[in-house]
């Protein structure tokens, strides 16, 4: 009983700081990213090897920053209109291109 109380504060936890309107809501979000997570792994490898670069070098890390982070946002987007959270992962991507745009565009003194 006492570890599903600490579940049920975890979850908790996450739906205030997200502000979600329920727990089923969370557990929906974090199914969300499970299955981005794991659709990244299968299609990350095939994806590099394609560019045909050595796994670890420089190149791999630049084509994986240029390709498949940018791939993982849409992955959320589109498990995000799946499971009915779209709207939370929209708000969070606009999060994300404020902050870059706000790193960029900030002038040095």
């Amino acid at each position: 009983m006492e570890n599903r109380n600490k579940k049920e504060g975890f979850l908790k936890r996450l739906q205030t700081k997200w502000k979600l309107d329920s727990l089923f809501q969370v557990v929906m979000v974090l199914v969300v990213f499970a299955c981005t997570g794991f659709t990244i792994l299968f299609i990350k490898n095939p994806i590099l090897d394609f560019f045909g670069v050595e796994k670890g070098g420089f190149v791999n890390t630049v084509l994986y920053l240029l390709l498949v982070l940018p791939l993982y946002q849409i992955f959320l987007l589109v498990y995000g209109f799946i499971f009915g959270q779209f709207q939370f992962f929209w708000e969070k991507e606009k999060q994300i291109f404020r902050r870059i745009g706000n790193a960029f565009s900030k002038k040095k003194s």
